[in-house]
């Protein structure tokens, strides 16, 4: 005998995707929503001396110290100037918890996941396929979907890990 399922169960079950919506340069992404702690607004964020290019700093967000990264360093993309609309989404990377810069971020929609089609070669080739989870197709816009726990590779997350224990440390 099946089992009833909750009111609420659709977005678990797999036919919807809930996703925050952001910009960098003109192109139009999202991740999924329960991967994103939280978005902030942009604040002062401390250089970390030899750093790798795609590390922006470090922040203090409420007593815990958190490791900024460019987003648009790590997908070789364009972005804008930092101005008013810049934002930084606080996410679970594994057990690590980081902040990435976005120029915006715009709303948070939820999508069928049958309105979600591998990424083309076109996309694929200019952002890399290891993080793209797909494109999610609207009426009148294509979201590149992007997988957060694949952005960083397995390297670029223990130099994170290591900024974060070591600026711990010394907080």
């Amino acid at each position: 005998m099946a089992e009833k399922q909750p009111k609420d169960s659709k977005a678990k079950s797999g036919d919807e995707l809930q996703l925050v919506v952001f910009n960098i340069g003109t192109e139009e992404f999202g991740v999924e929503i329960m991967n994103v702690q939280e978005i902030i607004r942009m604040t002062n964020i401390t250089k970390i001396p030899q750093a790798s290019g795609y590390v922006k700093g470090i922040v203090n967000l409420r007593g815990r110290v958190i490791v900024v990264i460019n987003l648009d360093v790590i997908m070789g993309m364009q972005s804008k100037d930092q101005d008013e609309n810049t934002r930084i989404i606080v996410a679970d990377i594994g057990e690590n918890v980081m902040g990435f810069i976005v120029d915006s971020v715009s709303e948070v929609i939820r999508i069928p996941e049958s309105s979600v089609e591998p990424a083309p070669a076109v996309i694929a080739n200019k952002i890399g396929t290891e993080y793209v989870r797909g494109v999610g197709k609207m009426e009148d816009r294509l979201l590149i979907l992007l997988d957060i726990d694949r952005i960083l590779s397995a390297n670029e997350l223990h130099n994170v890990n290591k900024i974060s224990t070591e600026a711990a440390a010394t907080a």
